[in-house]
């Protein structure tokens, strides 16, 4: 009887607790994720409209006569344009893809635009590939996008290594959008692993991923963080996507069956085993987040750019918003990164800002960004996240090659090696003189 008269009151207790989540949840908008993030510099984000109006170019059958420009045009010579591949090219391993000689900017530029949900063909090019992860240097990546990434590498290797040796200052720039943003992320760490193919120096390399797929694993996406820069718009669902791309694929078109289920499932996940989970995909790079909206406020207002290398709290969470499939389209990230670039413009031309000490501004800019990147390093280290390294504590030197070869190679020392980091300088001497008879150090032979 008292068991009978007790399951009203653990009703009412079940009740609160689903009213509480639910109110939790509606509440939690997408300006939380960076509200203590640095504000991004006009000098950083100052690509990015232009890297967006380029991919939406990747999408006009005939360049020269394009059906879909944005005001102003697409901002590219025809001209310029080395190569482009179309489904029958990429034989469906990916979606099309076109290389861009930018003499404005001295950059090479591979951009790989998204889906079209148009052409069944483009669902066949994920679909039809093992989905799932599969381990890659160090670190866990999608094994659909990564075999898209490697099909790009081997098929554009030569033309790439020719147009950097014809170009040695120019910068090699990897470009995608959406699932294509998972491709070039991949794409980027085969180059950086791939330098000697390429004939090119690491600072030369760098990526642009706007509302990229999560593609790899917590460690990698910290880990290349100085050369990926991932863009996001709001309240995107992609990047805060957990479910395989096949369910994504069969829920796109029941988007509150997607947000319920992945609601249910990162309240019901603990923080910690998720960064501990090796397996867990994550937004690559530095993370650039476009906040225009405010909660309980109707409107767009002024974006505002918002950038970090974060561990925890990588837009973990999938927001309850009808905002969500509109934000991932790479019409209004042009939009509204283009408002974001000028609103940073003109408050740079109020300041006046003098070209020494913008100088100046865009080194600290570098040196801020190496700081935070070395603490996220460290940060992920903290945290135990599987396979994460800890920097230097004695520079950089030979850091980064290592670190790339470590996926590698097992078994073998390095020259940052744990033991060769904790050497003293008086083990080190030892170890390479000899004191002869007269008292004098001597090389040993």
């Amino acid at each position: 009887m008292s068991l009978i008269c007790g399951l009203p009151v653990l009703e009412c207790v079940y009740c609160l607790a689903c009213a509480r989540w639910v109110w939790k949840r509606c509440l939690y908008t997408a300006g939380y994720e960076s509200e203590n993030w640095g504000l991004a510099s006009v000098d950083e984000f100052e690509p990015v409209p232009r890297i967006c109006r380029l991919i939406l170019a990747v999408y006009e059958d005939d360049i020269r006569n394009p059906q879909w420009a944005p005001p102003g045009g697409y901002g590219i010579n025809p001209d310029w344009v080395i190569l482009r591949k179309d489904y029958v090219d990429t034989q469906g391993r990916v979606t099309p893809y076109l290389i861009y000689l930018d003499h404005d900017h001295a950059d090479i530029i591979l951009a790989v635009r998204g889906l079209n949900l148009a052409k069944e063909s483009d669902y066949a090019i994920f679909l039809d590939n093992k989905l799932g992860q599969t381990e890659f240097h160090g670190g866990y990546v999608h094994n659909g996008l990564l075999k898209s990434a490697e099909s790009v590498f081997d098929a554009e290797c030569e033309v790439l290594r020719d147009l950097v040796a014809k170009n040695p200052t120019y910068t090699l720039t990897f470009i995608g959008h959406s699932l294509g943003a998972g491709v070039v992320g991949l794409l980027t760490i085969l180059a950086l692993h791939n330098r000697d193919k390429l004939g090119i120096e690491r600072n030369r390399i760098r990526c642009y991923a706007l509302a990229p797929a999560r593609c790899m694993s917590l460690n990698l996406a910290i880990r290349y963080s100085d050369v990926i820069n991932s863009v996001v718009l709001q309240d995107d669902f992609l990047p805060r996507s957990t479910t395989g791309l096949e369910v994504l694929f069969k829920l796109l078109f029941c988007l509150p069956c997607l947000l319920c289920i992945m609601c249910l499932k990162d309240t019901c996940t603990v923080e910690e085993k998720k960064l501990k989970d090796p397996r867990r995909l994550y937004a690559p790079g530095r993370l650039y987040h476009i906040v225009e909206r405010k909660p309980f406020r109707i409107g767009r207002y002024p974006p505002v750019v918002r950038t970090a290398v974060p561990v925890d709290g990588r837009f973990e969470y999938i927001v309850l918003s009808c905002n969500a499939l509109s934000d991932h389209s790479i019409i209004w990230m042009e939009r509204e990164s283009q408002k974001a670039l000028d609103l940073m413009l003109e408050k740079d031309r109020y300041m006046e800002i003098p070209a020494k000490q913008r100088m100046r501004r865009q080194e600290s800019l570098a040196q801020e960004h190496s700081e935070e990147y070395q603490a996220a390093l460290r940060r992920a280290v903290a945290l135990n996240i599987p396979q994460a390294y800890s920097p230097s504590k004695y520079g950089t030197f030979h850091e980064m090659e290592v670190g790339e070869d470590s996926g590698r190679s097992s078994g073998k020392g390095s020259l940052l090696s744990p033991t060769n980091r904790e050497e003293s300088w008086n083990e080190f001497v030892e170890r390479l003189f000899d004191v002869d008879d007269s008292g004098q150090m001597v090389f040993k032979k």
